[in-house]
């Protein structure tokens, strides 16, 4: 699909106003911090709930590509992402609470996936 057709014919009337009302609701809602006047607070549950977002949203990535390959468990231990894992894992408590352990836990990971994956071939 070229841009032309895009914008001249194949783009009706109902497309147009569902992207303006998503763009609206977006702006909208992500302002509302900017316009009000007081302070928000977040409820301290809340606040302890967004601690553990990143480490959530991180671990949906990645953990289906670790246990899984083209949509089927992974069903051999001779696969480099599996050991590279464990490594990174290992790392991370090994060094929790030391400055930079997200880039030492990747460094780790990688140094442990690149020569099983493309030296060995797993």
């Amino acid at each position: 699909m070229n841009l032309d057709s895009f914008f001249v014919g194949e783009t009706d009337a109902w497309t147009l106003f569902t992207i303006a009302a998503l763009a609206c609701v977006s702006v909208l809602s992500r302002s509302l911090f900017f316009i009000s006047k007081s302070a928000w607070v977040l409820p301290h549950w809340a606040q302890r709930g967004l601690q553990y977002a990143p480490i959530a949203a991180l671990s949906a990535v990645i953990v289906p590509e670790i246990v899984m390959s083209q949509g089927a468990m992974i069903q051999t231990l001779q696969d480099a992402r599996i050991y590279a894992a464990m490594a990174g894992v290992a790392y991370f408590f090994w060094r929790k609470g030391a400055g930079q352990v997200v880039l030492g836990t990747i460094v780790v990971g990688m140094a442990i996936y690149l020569p099983l994956h493309i030296g060995l071939g797993w």
